[in-house]
């Protein structure tokens, strides 16, 4: 299973990146992803949107691609569909991006095996799923027990082992 396949530290380094690309936010207040992208702002993370729909989200300017970011960022967190997950992979590579995180909570979120493939081949880390919500400081209701049911079925990422 993909999501074996990285570790609590690969999250904390993620979450210690202060400034993040999140494509596929949406502009429809009520969509999960709006929700994500407040909070991170609200904790400080200086989150920038990437939609092509869209020219600003709350009030942050919106960029149409990951590549079109001023100053590059070095993390991104896809709130994509798998299928457009597999062609904003590339783009995040041409950008350099070496840090990429498929948001997944239900269902199969922004997760293609493909694009954590090609994560993999092309040196970035990859988190396929999981909801950073679960891992930030003090989460609250809903998002402490999905990490508290992962760790007691065994799903919770482990930090990895000394070499």
């Amino acid at each position: 299973m993909a999501e074996r396949h990285f570790s609590l530290e690969m999250i904390e380094d993620f979450l210690g990146q202060k400034r993040i690309a999140m494509i596929g936010v949406s502009r429809d207040p009520k969509h999960f992803s709006m929700n994500l992208f407040e909070e991170l702002c609200r904790r400080g993370y200086d989150v920038v949107p990437v939609n092509p729909g869209a020219p600003s989200i709350n009030g942050r300017h919106c960029f149409p691609r990951v590549q079109d970011i001023q100053p590059p960022v070095k993390a991104a967190l896809l709130m994509t569909p798998p299928e457009i997950t597999e062609r904003i992979i590339e783009d995040c590579y041409v950008a350099g991006i070496k840090q990429v995180w498929m948001y997944r909570a239900v269902g199969k979120g922004a997760v293609s095996m493909n694009a954590v493939e090609f994560c993999r081949e092309k040196g970035m880390e990859v988190i396929p799923g999981q909801c950073p919500l679960m891992f930030l400081p003090g989460a609250e209701g809903v998002h402490r027990l999905h990490g508290f049911f992962r760790k007691i079925t065994g799903r919770y990422p482990q930090h990895r082992m000394a070499a």
